[in-house]
């Protein structure tokens, strides 16, 4: 009996590809794009929530002969990705939306909705692998470690393993877009979204405090020694290790080392203070169970840092995570996710730096 797989499309190329590999692969291939009602100001850049990224959809599903879908998830994704987004900002903390979207969304809402249309699979165009063992299921880096992508999904289960596919993940995205080109994708040299899907524009702030401008107020930047030194604009247009946007003229670049919402003061300071090495980690989610020993491995703190030697330990509920080298700008919200050399071990949200 023929497979069924649903694709998430988002009009880009990797999902338009993805659809395209597994239909040559013999799987009956539906593709599903998600709508989320956002109507982000004009920009030229790319989004995969726009009426153009629908469009674009609809269309390589209509040259690859299958079956295509928009479902609106709006209501779900305010509440689950956007409403935790502002909320972190307001606390002074940095979140991943991308991590909440994969977590609650793709592999949470829209894999039911895929299994419900009578699905065995459903495939995305992520930069990653998968892999079975004796011990279950095993997420590894893509083999284009400039395009992986496997920090952005360290939450997913054994369960969702098991019915999730990453046509792309042996691929590199050069060889992406030849085979776009070769079977005439409009598509083939779309330019990739950089930025937050919701957010093509980039600018955190000012949507964040749109949301709520009673609660962005300015406050105090101090120094390492506590004493004021300016006026921020308020805490949503700041993160751990910015160095930019922040207005004061020293003898040497100034940068963000702390945010304390309780005060709603920043504090600033040159490069080496945002070096540290220690911190928590909460939420903690494990591929393969629960962590019940400390263990060494290798900790990535965004997505766009090398992840580097450290040893985690269990501790009171949370984990405890010691770089074996000081790294730049450990930020509370982001997700530390673990690996075992190409192998995602899994993570957890940044909670507290230690000083």
């Amino acid at each position: 009996m023929q497979k069924r797989v649903i694709v998430a499309m988002s009009g880009g190329v990797d999902s338009s590809v993805a659809a395209a590999l597994l239909k040559e692969q013999g799987y009956e291939v539906i593709g599903v794009t998600m709508c989320f009602n956002l109507a982000p100001k004009p920009t030229d850049k790319p989004s995969c929530c726009g009426l153009q990224g629908i469009e674009d959809a609809r269309r390589v599903a209509q040259m690859l002969g299958i079956r295509h879908y928009v479902i609106n998830l709006d209501k779900e994704f305010s509440r689950r990705v956007i409403r935790n987004f502002q909320q972190e900002y307001f606390k002074g903390r940095t979140p991943n939306p991308c991590v909440r979207c994969n977590q609650f969304i793709k592999y949470g809402i829209l894999l039911k909705k895929a299994v419900n249309l009578g699905a065995q699979f459903l495939a995305t165009g992520h930069y990653a692998r998968i892999f079975s063992s004796v011990r279950g299921y095993r997420l590894k880096k893509a083999r284009d470690r400039i395009k992986d992508q496997s920090y952005f999904l360290y939450r997913l289960t054994q369960a969702q393993l098991k019915r999730i596919i990453f046509p792309l993940g042996g691929l590199t995205k050069p060889q992406v877009r030849q085979l776009a080109a070769d079977l005439g994708l409009r598509i083939a040299q779309k330019q990739d979204s950089q930025e937050i899907c919701f957010l093509p524009d980039g600018k955190y702030g000012e949507f964040i405090q749109a949301a709520d401008k009673m609660r962005v107020k300015p406050g105090d930047f101090l120094d390492q020694r506590g004493k004021i030194i300016g006026q921020h604009r308020g805490l949503v247009f700041y993160t751990i290790g910015q160095r930019h946007g922040i207005g004061i003229s020293a003898p040497r670049p100034l940068y963000v080392t702390r945010i304390d919402p309780r005060r709603n003061r920043i504090m600033l300071g040159e490069r080496g203070d945002v070096f540290k090495k220690e911190f928590f980690v909460t939420g903690a989610h494990f591929l393969d169970g629960l962590l019940k020993k400390k263990i060494e491995i290798k900790a990535r703190i965004r997505y766009n840092q090398t992840e580097a030697p450290a040893v985690v330990f269990p501790s009171q509920g949370k984990l405890k995570v010691i770089f074996k080298q000081a790294q730049f700008a450990i930020t509370p919200g982001q997700s530390a996710v673990f690996y075992d050399r190409d192998t995602v071990i899994g993570g957890g949200i940044i909670q507290k730096v230690i000083d």
